[in-house]
Parts: C-alpha cells; sequence; structure tokens
C-alpha cells in the first residue's frame, strides 16, 4: 500500500554509491522488493574509487554485468607502470609494476579467478548498479534525503526528505541499509560503535582534461607520483595524478595541512597545481571539478542494530590506498542480501542476519589497517631521496639529484631508493587482502579440520582453499562445447553442491535437503563423462576431499559445509548442514569423514 505521504517496501536502501546500489541489484535479483534513495539529483559526479578487483568482479559477474562494466573499464595491461617522478615531463625516479602486471605475480592472479581486476571509476559503474536494480524492479528515487528512522520488532519507520518539493513523507520497510557513505546519518542513528580517528590528513581532489600521452602512454599507468620539493602547499610536495581515461581524463590530488581547514580551491589554484605536476605550463588544462576530503582510520565493530544494517564506507573508512573502499563495499552487499533474501521469503531465521556482522566487521578492520599501513610506504622513499633530514627545498632537490653522480655514496642512494620503492610492492599488489577471506560465523558448518598455513605472505598472495569459509576456488572445468570457471556453477541467489564421482547420492541428497528447506541447491558432479569434467586435474586437486565427498557453496560463493566422502547418513547430514546455515538449527554438523 502506499499513497503520497506514506510507502511500503520490503528493504529501504540509503545511498546509491557501491555499497547502496549493488545491495539494491542484489536485492531485485533475488526477487526481494525495495527502494533505493540518494538525497542528491544523480550518482557520482567524480571518479573517486577506481581500482576493481578480482573479487568485485566476480560479484559484477554474478549480477551478469561483467561485460557491460569491461565497455566502461580500462583493462589490467594498462594499469601496471606506476610512476616516480619529479614532474611528468621531468625526471623520472623510479617505477614498480602493480595491480599484478609483473611476470611473476601475473599467474596469480590468472589462477585465482575467471575475472581480470580493471580501472573502472565510480562515477561509470554507479549508473550501471542503479540502472540493473531499476530494471529488476527497485523503486529508484533521486533528491530523497534520509532524515531519521524509528524501529520496532516489525520493521522500519523512516522520514525522508524530497528535496525537490520540501515534503517529508514517511517508508515502511521490514529492513534498512545505511550505504550512506563515511559520514553516514544511519550509522550514527543507531549507534554502531566505531574504533580509530576521522581526519588524519587532508587532500584536494582535481578532476581536469588533459591529453598527456606524450608523457605517459609509453609507460601506462594508473598512478604518477609527483614529488616536488618546494612546492606550495602539500608539505614535501608529494602529489598524484591518477589516470581516468588513458590519456586525456585525469584526477589530480594535493594535500593540504588538516588543521588549517581546506584551502579556497579556485580554477586558477587548481589550473597551477596541475601544471607543477605535469611539469608543462604550456598544455591546455580543462578543470572539470574540485573537491576536499581527508584521510580517515576508522571502522565499526559491529554492523547492525536491529532491523538496520550498514555498509560500504559507513563501516570502513580509510585512505585510498591498495584501492579496497568500492571493493569492499561491493562485497559487504554481498553477503547481506542473500540473507536478507532468504529471511524475507521465510525460508531462514532472522539468526541469519547476525552473520552479517560476524563476517564483515573484522573484514572492514582488516582493510582499514592495511589502506592505513600503506602510507607508511612513502617515507622510505622520501628518506632514500634525501628529504626527511634537509633543511630546506633546496637542499632536497640537491639531494634528489645527487643520486645521479658517478660516486660511492650515490650508488646506495639509488640502491637505497630502488629496495624503498620495491618495498611499496603491499601498496597495489595486496592479492590475498582482496581474495583471501575467511569467515568464522554460525552461517559456516566447521568440518573439525585446522586451518591451512599460509605458504606465502597472506596479504600478498591469494592461496585457494575448500575449507568451510573460504571462497569456493576457481578453477576452469571443461565440456563438449567449452570451459566455465567452478564459481559459475555457483551464486545467482542459490546454493550449490559440487561432487565427483562416486559422490550421486549427494544428488539426491541436495534435492531432499532443497525440499526439508524450502530453499534452491542446484548440485553438479564433476569428472570424467559428466557434463563438466576436469581434465586437468586441478579441481581434484583444490577440493579438499575424496572424489565422493561434497562442497556446499552459498550464494556468496563461499564454501559453507564440506564432507570428504558420501556416508549413509548423507541425506540428514546435509539437511541438518543447511538448517545451521539457515540459523534454524544451532550448533555445528560435523560432515561425515567415511
Amino acid at each position: 500500500m502506499e499513497d503520497s505521504q506514506f510507502f511500503e517496501t520490503d528493504v529501504l536502501v540509503v545511498g546509491t554509491g557501491p555499497a547502496g546500489a549493488s545491495a539494491a541489484a542484489l536485492l531485485s535479483t533475488y526477487g526481494i522488493d525495495n527502494m533505493l534513495i540518494n538525497k542528491f539529483g544523480w550518482t557520482a559526479r567524480t571518479p573517486r574509487a577506481h581500482i576493481t578487483n578480482q573479487r568485485t568482479m566476480e560479484v559484477l559477474r554474478d549480477l551478469g554485468l561483467e561485460d557491460e562494466c569491461l565497455l566502461y573499464a580500462v583493462g589490467n595491461d594498462l594499469m601496471g607502470e606506476n610512476t616516480f617522478c619529479t614532474s611528468l615531463a621531468d625526471d623520472e625516479l623510479g617505477r614498480i609494476k602493480t595491480w599484478g602486471t609483473h611476470p611473476n605475480r601475473s599467474a596469480d592472479y590468472e589462477l585465482a579467478s575467471p575475472t581480470q581486476m580493471c580501472d573502472l571509476p565510480q562515477n561509470l559503474l554507479e549508473p550501471i548498479l542503479v540502472k540493473r536494480a531499476a530494471i529488476l524492479g527497485t523503486k529508484v528515487r533521486f533528491d530523497t534525503e534520509y532524515l531519521s528512522l524509528e524501529q520496532d520488532s516489525d520493521g522500519v519507520t523512516a522520514t525522508l526528505l524530497d528535496r525537490l518539493t520540501g515534503t517529508e513523507f514517511k517508508v515502511r520497510a521490514k529492513y534498512l541499509i545505511g550505504a550512506d557513505g563515511a559520514n553516514s546519518r544511519v550509522l550514527q542513528d543507531i549507534g554502531l560503535p566505531l574504533e580509530g580517528e576521522m581526519g588524519k590528513s587532508g587532500s584536494i581532489n582535481m578532476v581536469f582534461e588533459a591529453d598527456l600521452s606524450k608523457y605517459v602512454a609509453h609507460r601506462p599507468s594508473v598512478l604518477y607520483w609527483v614529488i616536488q620539493p618546494g612546492s606550495a602547499v602539500g608539505g614535501l610536495g608529494i602529489g598524484v595524478v591518477r589516470m581516468v581515461r588513458p590519456w586525456n581524463k585525469w584526477l589530480a590530488i594535493w594535500g593540504y595541512e588538516v588543521d588549517q581547514g581546506p584551502p579556497e580551491v579556485t580554477e586558477e589554484f587548481a589550473t597551477g597545481v596541475v601544471h607543477k605536476l605535469v611539469g608543462d605550463d604550456t598544455i591546455d588544462v580543462q578543470i572539470e571539478s574540485t573537491s576536499t576530503w581527508t584521510v580517515n582510520d576508522i571502522y565499526a565493530t559491529k554492523l547492525s542494530n536491529g532491523r538496520v544494517f550498514c555498509a560500504g564506507d559507513a563501516i570502513h573508512r580509510h585512505p585510498p590506498t591498495n584501492g579496497l573502499g568500492s571493493n569492499t563495499s561491493i562485497q559487504d552487499s554481498f553477503n547481506l542480501a542473500w540473507k536478507l533474501a532468504l529471511v524475507l521469503k521465510g525460508k531462514a531465521s532472522e539468526s541469519l542476519l547476525d552473520t552479517y556482522s560476524a563476517e564483515r566487521a573484522p573484514v572492514a578492520e582488516q582493510i582499514v589497517r592495511r589502506a592505513n599501513k600503506s602510507l607508511g610506504a612513502f617515507p622510505p622513499i622520501a628518506k632514500a631521496l634525501g628529504l626527511t633530514n634537509a633543511k630546506n627545498p633546496e637542499e632536497m632537490r640537491a639531494n634528489m639529484t645527487a643520486r645521479k653522480e658517478a660516486t660511492r655514496e650515490a650508488e646506495k642512494q639509488r640502491e637505497a631508493l630502488r629496495n624503498a620503492i620495491l618495498e611499496s610492492d603491499p601498496v597495489y599488489n595486496c592479492h590475498g587482502v582482496e581474495l583471501n577471506q575467511r569467515y568464522n560465523s554460525n552461517a559456516i558448518v566447521s568440518d573439525g579440520t585446522d586451518a591451512e598455513p599460509w605458504d606465502r605472505d597472506e596479504e600478498l598472495y591469494h592461496q585457494a582453499s575448500s575449507r568451510p569459509g573460504a571462497p569456493v576456488p576457481h578453477v576452469w572445468l571443461h565440456t563438449k562445447s567449452g570451459k566455465i570457471s567452478s564459481k559459475d556453477l555457483c551464486g545467482r541467489g542459490r546454493f550449490t553442491l559440487l561432487t565427483g564421482i562416486g559422490g550421486e547420492a549427494w544428488l539426491e541428497a541436495a534435492k531432499t535437503a532443497a525440499e526439508a528447506n524450502g530453499v534452491k541447491i542446484d548440485a553438479y558432479v564433476i569428472g570424467p563423462g559428466k557434463t563438466y569434467q576436469d581434465p586437468y586435474g586441478d579441481f581434484a586437486d583444490i577440493r579438499g576431499t575424496s572424489d565422493s565427498g561434497a562442497l556446499l557453496v552459498r550464494p556468496d560463493f563461499h564454501v559453507a559445509y564440506r564432507a570428504q566422502s558420501v556416508a549413509s547418513n548423507a541425506v540428514d547430514d546435509l539437511i541438518d548442514a543447511i538448517g545451521q546455515i539457515l540459523g534454524k538449527k544451532p550448533g555445528s554438523v560435523q560432515a561425515a569423514a567415511e
């Protein structure tokens, strides 16, 4: 029911950023009525977040949006020549291969996922997500501001403002998702606890157009770090020129003293900064927009209160280092949306929703800590250049120039600079942080095994696992007509059971468990002579079970249950496992190991 003053929906989503827009698209995909609002007239007008990692591309693939996103994205092959220089036109100080483009890392990325990471600016991604949500039934309202909420045992009543008419109205929802950014009013209203500090330093964004091909096309990258001692603003004079579109649209980042407040950023000021960073004041620069922001180091330790959940920058606020912001935001929604859908459809207990906080709060803490830790990679570079102990800008510039000399001291300086730049590798190539999430909650059924030891640095390197709580590993399976990723058998809002030859009894068990719990479970036998074959043995190597064992995968690609082999009680075990995951049965189901 609805009238001019009152609307009803199952889920009200506040904010059309990556978290909110993806939540709405996923909910509509799962058949859940929802309303998506944004206080502004459209989605993000500036590029903001842009690095799009493989885990996020898997979510977009699950939504059927991968191909459309790739039409607008810059491919991985143009992302990796991360350059340090005194300006784009002048001295290059060094480079590092980033975002998995180094030959000794590219195989890690290729083996980890059926997708590739890319550069997809937020202002191009958000409309794709909002469009998909709207096409599938989401009621989308712009110029609609969230004001307040009241919740009770049956739902949430939100007061909203139509900013075009100045009229307040109410929406009654069964649940509400606050995806309203780093200054989240929803989070404040429900009193979620935060750890950390806001406003640690200040930055200015300047989006501009300029043809910089002659300075960058031979070293294609997303980021160009510019170090200019003595520049008027920003301490040591460290700025960033970030590619938005190759090679004519850019975002320049410059610092300001946060305790003095942001400066007035005029077009003349912005053009001057851009000319300094490029090192050529003859190029034509068209300033499109400017904005200021602060570096934060803060995360929520609890992500919901009653029927209200928060996601995205509302619960993890950090610098853009590592490119984790929009990625983690979309993955928050991927975790939450299927749970809300099953609860709203009466298939799961409301206790399932408690696992959102249990699973995603540790991720929020991890990525905030990682992004802020990455800021520590830059002082060693400044030290190697002789900037940290110099008395004035002239001495800084002289120390930087000294590295070119044919002396033993200069050779040591060059070595120190190379090592410092190499040590910044975790800022750009933290594949493990992007992909190694391991969930531990009541929606994961333990199989009694210990966590595998990490073979390599767990932040830098992805390590696939089939242990319950880990994302289902990607391998290429083969059919008569081509190949398909193991991940492509999963997702799309339903559970999936994967087994091998000898595990055919799991197919009947899956059918019975699905009927008993009222959920969809797709089941596949993988092996020779079957629809999906494993000719290289990759699935057999990674599944962590015998041929007759089974993996039960949740709608968000995480393994929820693992059985080493089939047993006479497989049906009961699977029914109990699904029951635990859905919050219908307490306790930990031990998988069959016969």
